[in-house]
């Protein structure tokens, strides 16, 4: 599973203020990071695994993130960690790096398209 934490409308298509393209990476999930965070701290575990469940993230299966640039997913990456799943990656190069290919597909609106 794919998390984008980028806010919704830039994960929809209907804004982009950094990049010269507006969308997700198909099949991604979106999970803004302020979904998962509160005043700057990370919840419980438990809550962490809860959140993180209904987005989609199961146990066995492979888990990364990306954002904008990688900031933010690399905090995704370690609220996951706290969750108990020491395996999540970290797409490094984010939404600037995917769409800096223009072969690479591109989705947009509410579902992930996978």
């Amino acid at each position: 599973l794919l998390l984008d934490v980028r806010a919704a409308p830039r994960y929809r298509g209907e804004t982009e203020p950094i990049d010269p393209v507006a969308g997700h990476v198909p099949g991604a999930v979106n999970l803004p990071a302020p979904e998962y965070v509160a005043e700057g701290r990370f919840p419980t575990a438990d809550a962490l695994r809860e959140r993180f469940a209904a987005a989609g993230v199961a146990e066995a299966a492979p888990v990364g993130a990306y954002c904008g640039s990688g900031v933010t997913a690399a905090q995704t990456v370690l609220a996951l960690h706290l969750a108990g799943r020491p395996d999540a990656a970290l797409y490094v190069g984010s939404w600037s790096n995917w769409v800096a290919d223009p072969g690479r597909p591109v989705a947009t609106g509410e579902a992930p398209a996978g």
